[in-house]
């Protein structure tokens, strides 16, 4: 019988410390504190009769003499899937639609100008079983596909951005299947989409046996409310993937995912952090939560006899800043909404402080990685003659 899940660090932390020592073990692990945000009481009632957690945070920045703020409320939703896999992948994919929707009215209620989905959202997280079917009846269109049209009246109703990762359907050439973001503006429209550049390949745990690494490099989207870029999922563990996508003018990177377990746990909290840090922009990291059963049996490449699930997917969705600051996480076990007010100036005035952009020898680095990439390459090590 698998082990209990603790609700997260926060609330182990709440449970022992209190007072100032809660306080100052928080702005250590945390940075400076944040603000609540204060939530309608419609979003508040929608998370209660939804069973459904909603946590809120205003990151600001410091006041200009010649720009005034500019204010964007991000949603990160991390949800679990809402029918037995077992059951039709209709059934499966409407039961998720219609929980999202509720998740998403109560996000749009408290604020939110955005609304990052977790990866593959739309269905439960099937390469893990190496199966086609029926897994891959859930990919579908970016543009004409189920969610996109489901998602983009959810979008013009109520002027929000929404980032939807889906499986794709490639129905503009052949058919071909991709771990896809798709960018929806405030006008229902799809603006683009972006794909998964890093596969993973860690055991027998080959997502490329459904697809393959993008070919579309690192786009970003201009909104209403900003320049955003998607890092999907295992991108996060490539440096390089969020600073091409900030080099590209992003000011807030998404990273939908679906990770589980030990292996990938202690990073998750420190990944989308750094990033936001070395590269002065805001990044939301979203974690899908709970256990997904399978009817067949299969296995992980880590020695464990053959299983029906993947493993417990954590959950815990945060939102970094580019000073280091970061908000608490949702939590481990539990579907959630987590909304941060950022000011987006926050981003300049990072840069302005720390230099990183004006520091960072592009010029130097590229050289050399061209050299790298060559394979006769041998490393430049220096030994005592």
């Amino acid at each position: 019988m698998a082990a209990a899940q603790i609700d997260g660090v926060e609330t182990a932390l709440a449970e022992k410390l209190e007072g100032v020592s809660l306080d100052e073990v928080k702005r250590i692990l945390y940075g400076r504190p944040y603000k609540s945000l204060e939530f309608s009481a419609e979003a508040t009632k929608l998370a209660q009769d939804g069973d459904f957690q909603l946590a809120g945070y205003i990151v600001d920045a410091q006041k200009e003499q010649t720009r005034a703020p500019r204010l964007v409320r991000v949603a990160a939703i991390q949800n679990r899937i809402h029918r037995p896999t077992t059951d039709s992948v209709v059934e499966q994919r409407d039961a998720i639609h219609q929980r999202v929707a509720a998740m998403i009215e109560a996000a749009a209620a408290a604020g939110a100008n955005v609304v990052g989905l977790q990866e593959a959202w739309t269905m439960p997280f099937a390469f893990c079983t190496r199966e086609r079917l029926p897994w891959t009846e859930f990919a579908e269109s970016v543009y004409t596909g189920p969610t996109t049209q489901f998602l983009s009246k959810l979008a013009v109703k109520h002027d929000i951005v929404i980032i939807s990762p889906i499986l794709e359907r490639d129905e503009e050439k052949d058919d071909v299947i991709w771990n896809t973001a798709v960018v929806i503006s405030h006008t229902g429209r799809v603006i683009g989409r972006s794909r998964k550049n890093h596969i993973p390949r860690v055991g027998d745990f080959n997502e490329s046996t459904y697809y393959m690494e993008s070919t579309l490099g690192h786009p970003v989207f201009e909104t209403k409310y900003g320049r955003i870029g998607i890092n999907i999922c295992y991108g996060r563990h490539h440096p390089q993937n969020w600073m091409m996508y900030a080099l590209n003018g992003a000011e807030i990177i998404f990273n939908p995912s679906a990770t589980v377990g030990a292996l990938s746990e202690p990073l998750w909290g420190i990944e989308a952090r750094n990033a936001a840090i070395a590269n002065h922009v805001f990044t939301v990291g979203i974690n899908r939560v709970g256990t997904e059963v399978f009817p067949n049996e299969f296995t992980s490449g880590n020695g464990q006899p053959a299983h029906k699930d993947f493993g417990h997917f954590y959950g815990s969705s945060y939102i970094a800043a580019p000073d280091g600051s970061r908000t608490p996480s949702l939590s481990r076990v539990r579907e959630g909404v987590l909304v941060a007010e950022l000011d987006l100036n926050l981003c300049r005035q990072c840069k302005d402080a720390w230099g990183f952009r004006m520091t960072n020898r592009l010029d130097m680095y590229a050289q050399k990685l061209t050299e790298v990439s060559n394979p006769d390459y041998r490393p430049d090590i220096r030994r005592e003659q």
